[in-house]
């Protein structure tokens, strides 16, 4: 089992309370949200994935998590976004078996 029943009660409460303030908070703070529910789950889950899916969160996530955070440049958010979205789906063809060229 990768989370407790603990950990996805919490990483559960955490989208629920976002979702709820996020009706009253700026439209950009929705991706910021979901970034930080992305680094709650990465930290939960980190000690008990593969050292690729480790590298993932260590790495690509994390950069952009943080970055995210502290600044507001949205030249290079969309761009930083699109790269971790890469990295996610180069993870997902690797840890599946995945055919690279079928669509």
């Amino acid at each position: 089992m990768v989370l407790s029943e603990g950990e996805a009660l919490e990483l559960l409460a955490f989208l629920v309370t976002a979702a709820r303030t996020q009706v009253e908070e700026a439209p950009e703070y929705g991706p910021l949200r979901l970034l930080t529910a992305a680094s709650r789950l990465a930290d939960l889950v980190g000690n008990r994935v593969s050292p690729e899916t480790r590298a993932l969160l260590d790495g690509p996530l994390r950069d952009v998590a943080i970055g995210a955070v502290r600044t507001m440049d949205p030249a290079a958010y969309s761009p930083r976004l699109d790269a971790l979205c890469a990295a996610v789906a180069e993870l997902l063809v690797g840890h599946f078996g995945l055919d690279r060229n079928r669509r």
